[in-house]
């Protein structure tokens, strides 16, 4: 038998007269030894597929993965069918994973600085020299008792992955920042607040009849959009004879409030006036539970609803008042009814203020407890171990702004970041003036990052489809959700999982450092918390020995605890009696819009998906833009300034301008602009330098009163026309807008 085509590049892929066959072809190298016989894992079966069970890292939400692997490459990522949470389906984010692993410019090896801070010139070197730079760094911290003088920054985490980097800290003295989006905070801090838990609760809209949003756009990127998309999904058409009402608050039109039954436009940092003025309906029309009015009031009674009665109110929430009550008569009448906040709703001076009142209309109507569709979470036994993530603030980022700056109270001699690129989300702090500052750094990057061009030392980190990890899924779905993700495939280029280098780094300096961290690497970490599953005898795994269960949790991809429940009902918080009023930098006059900034589908908040160009080609579903950063007016405001569509304009703050194109929407209300976020990058690959503008650059940095959060939908602009005009790359048609043909003609093209 001659030789086959499989086994001829077999031998094409491991032989000098293979490099010699094709190489007119030019063929890169790196194609052979992913899916060489060398390289490929041992229980691969040539021509035959395989599927692996992991945690999505794309987002926060936590969602279940298989992915399919051909030879030792990664071919495709789908849901998993078995995961609670997402049950088999997947955004687009998530599909974009492999993306990632195989990105042309992800940072293949260490790198050192050879030019200045923020040029991004780099040498190659070593795991070897790199790692003896930064133990010989730490070990003199220590033995001169410096070690306070280290900061880790991180993405948010939890479980195992966040206890190693705690204990990594905590033995140095070091502050752990976790750099996480403006929403997280607020929304963590509001329903803590309402709910008194420290996970998020699920909000199953599968159960509703009727769903009020509050600025949460959970079909599109709010939170856990796979998660609420799919209880949407049975919500509108799950249960025969049955639709669902949803009726979304929001200043700008999104893709849920496209998707709404109705929309209220009502005038930003209002929404917890609204919420108040539709609980008065439910008091006064005996529509509401009396105890949980009791509870709210803190014993006031009914009469404390009285000064936020529809009438008295509707101008400041821009809401006629009769609508006002058919919304609240509506949401009282038609049970189970679902009030669910975030968004733009907690992006104010009040932002907290906003969701707690509106998280309080479920004690109202009685849809919060056991069996109803706002539930509170059991916590797993995984051990001590941090459960939810803990971002924060801007007080604090100001505080390492201005340490950095002055060396007071003490100087960062050593600056650790993984998974955030502060540079890039802290631009309305100005961090990148002060970031140069620092003694050294050292950046734990899959891409080169806006921060990582800043660095001493660059490590190259594994993507998560290359490293292990566990995942306390928060939301999760009633019940308690760990998720375990396991190396798919051996690792693309030279890179390292950034815990297993923590754990290395404590074994070579010793001392406290390594007796606070016994682990040998992450996998062992995790493992020691899939035992203490294993010893409680209960979830979606059981099993006689340790090792069987461990399989079993890695097969289907987690654990989970249908039967843990909580049982009691939390206490209603007491909502103020004069609510806090929403405060803007600018003055209205000189600077007349509000801007709203939002997260797009694909790109979200920037970070690693901004560097892939599957997602930088996900259109917006409402305005089917792509690859670029635009100002969206309503028609009224265009008119007013004589704007058209591919308008270059200036988005004046109070204190920064970004310049875009405009786009004109018809269903955005006079007196706001909305501007996406997630580009206007320096570094992250050819795909994301140069592309758009990052809008959190003009934003006044004032924050939520309780929470501490960046309220980022408190800044006024202007627009201002620069006499230029700009491709606007979209996927509609050619056809003007009904009703809006005989304006100024507007510039189509076609994406």
């Amino acid at each position: 038998m001659g030789v086959t085509r499989r086994d001829f590049m077999k031998i094409a892929a491991t032989s000098a007269a293979g490099a010699v066959v094709f190489a007119g072809c030019s063929i890169p190298e790196r194609e052979f030894q992913i899916q060489s016989p060398v390289r490929i894992p041992e229980d691969v079966l040539a021509g035959g597929d395989a599927w692996y069970a992991s945690v999505c890292r794309q987002c926060l939400a936590g969602c279940g993965i298989i992915v399919r692997v051909m030879e030792g490459r990664a071919k495709k990522i789908e849901g998993n069918p078995d995961h609670p949470l997402n049950r088999g389906k997947l955004c687009a984010r998530g599909l974009a994973g492999v993306q990632l692993l195989y990105h042309p410019d992800r940072v293949a090896r260490p790198l050192i600085r050879t030019g200045e801070r923020g040029r991004a010139e780099f040498r190659s070197v070593s795991w070897d020299e790199a790692l003896r730079e930064l133990t010989q760094r730490l070990q003199n911290l220590v033995g001169q008792q410096a070690g306070n003088t280290v900061v880790i920054i991180t993405g948010p985490l939890t479980g195992y992955r966040a206890e190693i980097v705690r204990r990594f800290a905590r033995a140095l003295g070091a502050d752990h920042l976790q750099l996480a989006t403006p929403d997280q905070t607020v929304v963590r801090a509001a329903q803590r607040r309402a709910f008194g838990s420290d996970f998020l609760v699920d909000f199953a809209l599968e159960q509703a009849n009727y769903v009020l949003s509050f600025g949460a756009d959970f079909l599109g990127t709010w939170v856990s959009p796979v998660r609420y998309s799919r209880g949407y999904g049975d919500f509108r058409q799950g249960r025969p004879g049955t639709r669902g009402t949803l009726v979304h608050v929001d200043p700008r039109f999104s893709t849920t409030a496209a998707n709404a039954d109705e929309w209220l436009a009502v005038k930003p940092g209002s929404e917890g006036l609204l919420a108040l003025s539709i609980a008065h309906v439910l008091v006064n029309e005996n529509l509401a539970n009396p105890a949980a009015i009791q509870a709210l009031t803190a014993g006031a009674g009914p009469a404390a609803f009285n000064p936020f009665r529809p009438e008295l109110v509707s101008d400041a929430v821009g809401v006629p008042p009769e609508r006002i009550r058919e919304v609240a008569r509506a949401f009282g009448r038609t049970r189970p009814a679902v009030a669910i906040a975030g968004g733009v709703a907690g992006a104010h001076t009040n932002g907290t203020f906003n969701l707690v009142a509106a998280y309080a209309l479920n004690y109202l109507v009685g849809s919060v407890g056991l069996g109803r569709p706002v539930r509170l979470v059991a916590r797993p036994p995984y051990g001590d171990v941090p459960y939810t993530p803990n971002p924060a603030t801007v007080s604090q980022w100001q505080a390492l702004s201005s340490r950095l700056d002055t060396g007071r109270p003490r100087p960062v001699q050593l600056l650790i970041l993984f998974d955030a690129d502060p540079v890039y989300q802290l631009q309305y702090l100005g961090f990148e003036k002060v970031l140069g500052k620092a003694g050294y750094i050292v950046s734990f990057s899959t891409l080169l990052d806006d921060t990582a061009a800043y660095a001493d030392l660059v490590l190259p980190a594994h993507t998560y489809l290359e490293d292990w990890g566990d995942e306390v899924t928060d939301p999760a779905p009633s019940y308690p959700v760990i998720g375990f993700q396991q190396p798919i495939v051996n690792p693309f280029y030279d890179s390292r999982s950034f815990f297993d280098v923590l754990l290395s780094l404590a074994r070579a300096v010793g001392g406290r450092l390594q007796a606070e961290l016994p682990w040998p690497n992450l996998r062992e970490a995790i493992r020691e918390g899939a035992r203490q599953l294993h010893r409680s005898g209960r979830g979606s795994v059981q099993a006689v020995d340790f090792e069987a269960f461990w399989n079993g949790v890695l097969q289907r991809g987690g654990w989970w605890d249908t039967a843990a429940a909580v049982e009691a009902v939390p206490t209603p918080p007491s909502l103020p009696a004069q609510p806090p009023v929403a405060r803007f930098q600018g003055d209205a006059r000189e600077y007349p819009l509000v801007l709203i900034p939002f997260e797009p589908i694909g790109v979200a908040s920037g970070g690693p998906l901004a560097g892939l160009p599957w997602l930088q080609a996900v259109p917006e579903p409402v305005t089917t833009l792509v690859w670029h950063t635009w100002a969206e007016v309503g028609p009224e405001t265009a008119r007013r300034l004589g704007l058209a569509e591919g308008d270059v304009v200036a988005v004046e703050s109070p204190v920064g301008r970004i310049e875009v194109p405009v786009y004109v929407n018809l269903g955005m209300p006079p007196g706001v602009v909305a501007v996406p976020l997630g580009r206007g990058q320096r570094q992250y690959g050819r795909y994301a330098q140069g592309r758009g503008a990052n809008v959190l650059g003009i934003l006044a940095p004032l924050t939520d009163e309780d929470s501490g959060a960046l309220a980022y939908a408190a800044t006024r602009v202007r627009l201002v026309r620069t006499g230029r005009r700009a491709r606007v790359v979209k996927f509609e048609g050619a056809v003007p807008p009904f009703g809006f043909e005989h304006e100024r003609p507007v510039q189509v093209t076609r994406g």
